[in-house]
């Protein structure tokens, strides 16, 4: 991991974020990509087209001042937190987030996009806002969602989403490399159902001794209510750190379904690293 993407609004949310972001970054050795993103206003055709351009021009410099102005309170937290050698360069961009975002991800060769989840907008009940969950959907590159609520504290215990896939692997390495760097301890996680397959106690015995050795964890519960089970898991086993990969979409979006309010006031403090079917 070398380049660690961070889009910021410069909101609360953000600066949340931006604490993880520099904790990933110093971690793996990588650079923060710092980016900010502004739409143009809609202008009604007026008139004369120079007043169109001079609003744009106002616009832009006004952004780009702000901008400006904005980056050295981010210094500041990464200098409060002994973390300013953590090596950052700053990028401004003005259109459509999602498309900039995976713009950069391609010209940049970003390895992780981390950013703020804000509950705004009468989605206070969900994970993550409409925006996060528009880019976990339409960013290629592994995402992680750092709810406002959350305060950092070192990544101890990841929790990790399994169906005893093979295209699971994948992810699962990935999440024990970060669990090496942070010193953490990797709860594989599978919820049994009624439909499991009939060789799935093989399976689950394959990966055990694959995977000998190494700081991990499996846990298979049984649970009538799938996200409920793992809200519960979460809060029980006092997860820092919540891994799944999408290939499930049923089960990935039900995560962010409203209607998921008991439990949602501890969930909403643990931050969400998404992985994608390739």
């Amino acid at each position: 991991m070398k380049q660690i993407l961070f889009p910021t609004d410069f909101s609360e949310a953000a600066n949340t974020a931006f604490i993880y972001a520099l904790r990933f970054a110093d971690s793996f050795n990588a650079q923060l990509v710092i980016l900010h993103v502004y739409d143009l206003p809609i202008v009604e055709t007026p008139s004369m087209p120079e007043t169109t351009a001079e609003i744009f021009d106002i616009v832009e410099m006004n952004q780009f001042e702000s901008f400006r102005d904005e980056l050295p309170k981010l210094h500041s937290i990464a200098e409060s937190r002994n973390l300013g050698h953590v090596q950052m360069r700053n990028i401004l961009l003005y259109g459509d987030l999602v498309y900039n975002i995976n713009k950069v991800c391609s010209e940049e060769e970003i390895d992780m996009v981390v950013m703020g989840t804000k509950g705004a907008s009468g989605l206070k009940e969900t994970f993550i806002g409409s925006v996060t969950a528009s880019v976990i959907a339409n960013v290629k590159v592994p995402v992680l969602g750092i709810p406002v609520e959350a305060e950092y504290h070192p990544i101890k215990s990841i929790a990790f989403t399994t169906q005893y896939k093979d295209k699971d692997n994948d992810s699962l390495k990935r999440a024990l490399d970060i669990a090496d760097k942070f010193g953490a301890r990797v709860q594989c996680i599978y919820i049994k159902n009624p439909d499991d397959p009939s060789d799935l106690e093989e399976k689950i015995n394959e990966w055990k001794a694959y995977y000998r050795g190494r700081n991990i964890d499996f846990f298979n519960i049984a649970g009538d209510h799938i996200e409920q089970t793992l809200l519960d898991f979460i809060e029980n086993q006092h997860v820092d750190l919540l891994v799944m990969r999408t290939h499930k979409r049923g089960f990935f979006e039900g995560l962010f379904h409203r209607s998921l309010t008991k439990k949602m006031a501890y969930h909403s403090k643990v931050p969400l690293l998404v992985y994608h079917e390739d």
